[in-house]
């Protein structure tokens, strides 16, 4: 089973992002700031990290950057509310392989994991 870390500091957000995968059929991680995501990245050595932009603490250009240095790191996809090509660009330069932006439709989340072949083992419904 793919398991996927989400990191976001919004509550409701986060417990609906998590509904959502399980529903899909992914063990699901969850952390509401970065020191907890990158605890949860080295021991629950996930193949894929959702990771919210706008962080408490250090945000999460900083949590791709350390998650970059694990051993097995992630593939990182970064959620936030800004979708400019700056914002795009600098996330690719902290080692996101993708963006999606808040708030987050549950489909593109399915084909973005599609795409980069990371496909839910279930569906949702």
């Amino acid at each position: 089973m793919t398991r996927i870390l989400l990191i976001e500091d919004n509550a409701d957000a986060r417990e609906a992002l998590r509904a959502l995968l399980e529903l899909d059929g992914y063990e699901v991680h969850a952390a509401a700031d970065g020191t907890e995501g990158l605890e949860l990245a080295r021991t629950k050595m996930p193949e894929v990290a959702l990771i919210d932009i706008g962080l408490p603490g250090f945000d999460g250009y900083e949590v791709a950057r350390r998650m970059k240095a694990l051993p097995a790191s992630p593939v990182m996809i970064a959620l936030t509310g800004y979708s400019e090509p700056d914002d795009r660009a600098r996330g690719r330069e902290a080692g996101f392989a993708a963006h999606l932006v808040k708030p987050v439709d549950p489909d593109d989340l399915t084909r973005m994991l599609t795409s980069l072949e990371i496909p839910g083992p279930g569906s949702r419904g």
